[in-house]
Parts: structure tokens; C-alpha cells; sequence
């Protein structure tokens, strides 16, 4: 998997590639999928793959319910990626604002001469 790419381009590109397999006599099962794409999913998945492998039989789960499961996980990746960059926004627009132009600089200096 390319790190720019969707789960959902991914698979289609599998996908792909296992049907042209198939139809030259490869033998390739659902499960043989599965098992390859929990293998070549980026970093960021990691411990999504950890967790379906635990948690469930991947000789017997099926291809469009690991790809709605992992469309779930990076849905929540993208949120959680909007809000730190919100974060950031806020955070640099709080402390841009601070200390920062005349009125910070009224009542200093009066009285020495």
C-alpha cells in the first residue's frame, strides 16, 4: 500500500490483481487476500492489524468486511488528523495574538526620564 493511498483504491487495486490471477489458474481464496492485505497495509494500520488478527478468524473473514472495517479506522485517522490541525490553528492564533502590538507596550517607559 502507498502511504498517499485510500483503502479503498487499495483494494480496488488488489482486487485486481487477484482476479487476473485467478482467471490464470492461480488459486487464490478470499482468505489468501485477507491475509496478504493485513501484510502490506502502511504503518498507520498497524495496530488495527494487531487488533483483527486477535480478535477474529482471518482464515474465515471476509474481504468486504476487513475493507468496511479499515474504511471505519481511517475515517477516524482523517478526523483525528482534522482536529490536531485545528488544534495547531487555535493554538497559533492564541499565542500570535499575544503580548503582540502598542497596547502591550502602554504604561512602560512613563515615568523615567
Amino acid at each position: 500500500m502507498k502511504e498517499s493511498e485510500t483503502i479503498t483504491e487499495y483494494f480496488s487495486r488488489v482486487m485486481a490483481m487477484a482476479n487476473k490471477m485467478r482467471s490464470n489458474g492461480e488459486e487464490m481464496p478470499d482468505s489468501k487476500v485477507v491475509q496478504k492485505i493485513l501484510r502490506t497495509l502502511t504503518d498507520r494500520f498497524t495496530y488495527v492489524v494487531v487488533s483483527i488478527e486477535e480478535s477474529k478468524d482471518t482464515e474465515l473473514l471476509l474481504i468486504d468486511e476487513l475493507q468496511s472495517s479499515l474504511v471505519i479506522h481511517e475515517q477516524k485517522f482523517k478526523r483525528v488528523a482534522r482536529h490536531e490541525i485545528d488544534q495547531a490553528f487555535k493554538v497559533e492564533d492564541q499565542s500570535g495574538s499575544r503580548g503582540r502590538g502598542r497596547a502591550s507596550m502602554r504604561g512602560r517607559g512613563r515615568g523615567r526620564c
